[in-house]
């Protein structure tokens, strides 16, 4: 029964050791993905720091790679000190992404400040031309968030830009992408987005940082059943000296 059990949990180690390095390539995926997008909105926020379960997530996904090879070697050879080393590293790990998930919940509670606080200058720093960074950002999340001005499209009436060009309109990045013959004219409102920019950054952000947090809890536990297997193993060949007689080839004095 006792030998039944060891089998149980080794075939699930080495399944678990097979997903460690799946998951190896999709928490590094989720990082980079984290960063890439970041990027497109890194006007509207300040703190650098924001980006730490980002870094976290991708540090963690590098490890797993290792900590699959290790795993799965010292299950096949039954390595006691190879399945204790695993347990080690898989426990740092366990502890390193509950990390990541409070982290995440901590710069998720604060990116609505850093976007209030930011998205005003970043609109007023706003010229128009593709070689403005500022300009470039906001241009890329009216179009890419269909929305336009902070609030609603008559925050750019606010603007320096606004006050400048003399035109009385808003960035063609403001147009309904399904109206052709739009030219940012606020006298033909019904040609823009109407819902402001601010609570919509506010909003992608959060979702990217759920995504942080819920691929850190989807393999922390599953880490967690790939400990509890291993000090199954471990527990059992300790304590039972006729598996270690099978395992080993040898025979009762």
């Amino acid at each position: 029964m006792g030998q039944c059990g060891i089998t149980s949990s080794k075939t699930v180690l080495v399944f678990l050791n097979l997903i460690f390095w799946a998951a190896a390539g999709i928490l590094c995926y989720v990082g980079a993905y984290v960063f890439i997008t970041y990027d497109d909105y890194d006007h509207f926020f300040e703190d650098v720091y924001t980006l730490i379960p980002a870094v976290v997530i991708i540090a963690v996904g590098a490890l797993l790679f290792i900590i699959g090879l290790i795993g799965c070697c010292a299950t096949v050879r039954e390595s006691y000190c190879g399945l204790a080393t695993f347990v080690i590293i898989l426990l740092l790990v366990f502890i390193t992404e509950v990390a990541v998930v409070v982290l995440g919940y901590i710069y998720r509670a604060k990116v609505e400040n850093e976007v209030n606080s930011s998205i005003k200058k970043v609109y007023d720093e706003y010229n128009g031309t593709n070689s403005n960074a500022q300009s470039r950002a906001i241009d890329y999340i009216q179009k890419q968030l269909q929305c336009c001005g902070i609030h609603n499209y008559s925050d750019w009436q606010y603007t320096h830009w606004y006050e400048e060009s003399k035109n009385n309109s808003v960035p063609i990045s403001c147009c309904k992408i399904n109206i052709g013959s739009c030219t940012g004219s606020l006298t033909r409102p019904e040609d823009l987005y109407q819902e402001g920019c601010e609570a919509l950054v506010v909003n992608k952000l959060k979702e990217i940082m759920m995504y942080v947090i819920w691929t850190a809890l989807t393999f922390a536990a599953i880490q967690m059943l790939g400990m509890l297997c291993a000090c199954v193993v471990l527990c059992r060949r300790s304590r039972d000296p006729a598996y270690e007689l099978l395992i080993t080839g040898g025979t009762y004095a």
